[in-house]
């Protein structure tokens, strides 16, 4: 399969504990393989086998907490 590269923005975030939040909120999506995200720059990149559907990411960023994901 080819893996796949998206990017996301993610606003709200003030601290680490933020980025593991989401991090693991994200993770969870099923597909996705390897998440990276910047604090400082507020960038989730995610890589996947399939293409990962926005409203996903977006619900596992609200499950963590009061964060706004936006496409890069």
């Amino acid at each position: 399969m080819v893996c796949m590269e998206t990017t996301y923005r993610v606003e709200g975030m003030s601290c680490m504990h933020c980025v593991k939040q989401v991090t693991e909120e994200v993770g969870k999506i099923p597909g996705v393989k390897v998440l990276g995200l910047s604090l400082e720059d507020g960038i989730l990149t995610v890589e996947s086998d399939e293409p990962v559907d926005l409203a996903a990411v977006e619900a596992a960023a609200d499950e963590a907490g009061d964060y706004t994901v936006h496409p890069v």
